[in-house]
């Protein structure tokens, strides 16, 4: 999926470098203040509690590694979900240090329509490659070999349950080796967030000698761009990827995470990402009085719809087939259209802005 690379192509904007430009001066809201309180409020919190959650995932795999049982799988198997919550709510963020060197794919290589990121990791386990157990030379290969989509297939893919004896050393010994590449990668990207020279201060104080973003409408343009795009993706990529317009059409085995069971948690992460983007950043404080109430339904809009995700629990393709369920994914995606009508268009209209630029643009 190409992403966007700076923020002058994410959308074209008239913003002024201070918001809210009707408002009296002493209220008004540099675009800075918004961003830096968007990095310190939201994505280095964020980043830090998805290394601590996998620091904790590759422990738990190191464990079972060493001692197989049950119980260790289960635990394995539940700090792999922690890690999936917590890399639902920062993959929002997919600008930065996160699309250096290839991480982000390497973290989750997704969709995988062809099964090409599938047949690789099944092809490691079923010739116990060695390289593929050594963190450091995982990290060269494959990116679909190295995230959460090859753990999930180790810890719950065909021949998982052979996890909690000794009768499988290398497919435990493999996912160790992917847990430890995805500890490093989320350490790696908050390293760089919170580095005083990096691409937080970057985007945090725009200039003309800034290589990124020359002024604030370039900035505030890039975290307009967050939501506007993660909504798309998270609608019609991952949502409707496997919700169809009817039960014929649904395709189950294309959702997200569907062997984990945690599909419905990852859509919950995302919308509350956004939902604590938007109130770290405090974006809604730029908007005229008469216009403060897009952000309090921005706020109830994006809780709502992680509610929606949040009652679906279980098998997704039980849940496709259970019509309560089934209207909770279909208010889920009538949800995310009013947030992008919201946001893309009356929320930029307010601002002066004029929303042209998909993420998801040739795919």
């Amino acid at each position: 999926m190409g992403q966007p690379t700076n923020a002058c192509l994410a959308l074209a904007l008239v913003l002024p470098l201070v918001l809210a430009g009707a408002l009296p001066t002493s209220a008004a809201v540099k675009a800075s203040d918004v961003i830096q309180r968007a990095i310190d409020g939201f994505v280095r919190p964020t980043y830090a509690r998805l290394h601590d959650h996998a620091d904790s995932l590759t422990k738990a795999m190191r464990t079972l590694c060493d001692a197989p049982s049950q119980d260790h799988l289960d635990a394995a198997r539940a700090e792999f979900s922690g890690t999936v919550d917590a890399w639902s709510v920062v993959e929002i963020i997919r600008i930065g240090p996160i699309t250096q060197d290839n991480r982000l794919e390497r973290m989750l290589f997704w969709p995988d329509r062809k099964s090409i990121g599938l047949r690789q990791v099944q092809a490691a386990l079923a010739n116990k490659d060695q390289t593929a157990a050594d963190p450091a030379q995982l990290a060269t290969k494959s990116v679909a070999m190295q995230g959460l989509g090859a753990l999930e297939f180790v810890l719950y893919g065909d021949g998982a349950g052979r996890l909690a004896g000794k009768d499988d050393p290398y497919r435990c010994a493999y996912g160790a080796a992917v847990a430890g590449n995805i500890e490093t990668i989320a350490a790696d990207v908050s390293d760089a967030w919170n580095k005083p020279d990096g691409f937080a201060a970057l985007w945090a104080n725009p200039g003309p000698q800034n290589a990124l973003y020359r002024d604030g409408t370039e900035a505030v343009t890039e975290l307009v761009g967050v939501f506007i795009n993660e909504l798309e993706m998270v609608r019609d990529v991952r949502l409707k990827g496997f919700l169809g317009g009817n039960p014929q059409g649904d395709k189950p085995k294309q959702a997200i995470y569907w062997r984990s069971q945690n599909t419905a948690r990852s859509l919950t992460g995302n919308l509350s990402g956004m939902d604590a983007l938007f109130q770290a950043s405090q974006l809604g404080d730029a908007l005229s009085p008469d216009a403060r109430w897009m952000a309090e339904s921005i706020h109830i809009q994006l809780v709502n719809g992680a509610a929606d995700a949040t009652a679906i629990r279980g098998p997704i393709d039980k849940a496709l087939t259970d019509p309560a369920l089934r209207q909770k994914l279909d208010h889920f995606s009538l949800v995310t259209s009013s947030l992008t009508t919201l946001i893309g268009t009356k929320l930029t209209a307010e601002f002066g802005l004029t929303a042209g630029f998909s993420s998801l643009d040739g795919d």
